[in-house]
């Protein structure tokens, strides 16, 4: 099993990796210390699990997701609980709650070995915090681009995508008119 560990801070990280140790077959690919590392891991590694803290700089741990095309299974780890509802509604494998022990931990890597087949999808998510509802992350021609919302002009339906105008750019995202809705 491929794993990537994406958490801006360096204990936690290590920490992931301590609780790692005991368990067989496993292939720890690359840590990365924001979401922009992350993506790029996930894109050449191809992990099956990833363990994705949510609060980091720049793009949280769910802005991320959005922006990749094929998503591994994952494992939340944060320090904040007010996540949880959204990272199931999102189709997590599990949500550690920092900090947590070997036995917890142990439990939510459990859930992934029973799931290996069935990989975990990321599906829109439903409402946003103030801060991400106020942007939109998305890539456009090969880079990430933070559009804030106050730029948005209007918003329309393109078949299976969306365009987001601003009064420069026009930008196409893999979402629905009613998720923006």
């Amino acid at each position: 099993m491929k794993i990537v560990i994406i958490d801006d801070e360096s204990l936690a990280r290590q920490y992931v990796k301590s609780c790692l140790k005991g368990h067989e077959n496993i292939e720890i690919c690359a840590e990365c210390a924001d979401g922009f590392e992350g993506i790029k891991a996930i894109q050449e590694h191809k992990p099956d699990l990833i363990f994705l803290d949510i609060q980091m700089p720049r793009i949280n741990g769910f802005e991320m997701l959005e922006l990749l095309e094929e998503v591994p299974s994952v494992i939340f780890t944060t320090a904040f609980d007010e996540y949880a509802m959204k990272a199931f509604e999102a189709n997590a494998v599990d949500y550690l709650l920092k900090p947590f022990n070997q036995d917890r931990f142990n439990k939510a890597f459990s859930k992934v070995k029973i799931n290996t087949n069935s990989a975990s999808i990321f599906n829109e998510s439903p409402a946003k915090s103030p801060e991400e509802a106020n942007r939109i992350v998305l890539r456009h021609q090969g880079e990430i681009r933070i559009i804030p919302a106050a730029d948005v002009m209007y918003i329309e339906a393109w078949d299976d995508y969306v365009k987001i105008h601003t009064a420069k750019e026009v930008f196409v995202k893999k979402k629905t008119l009613s998720y923006y809705e």
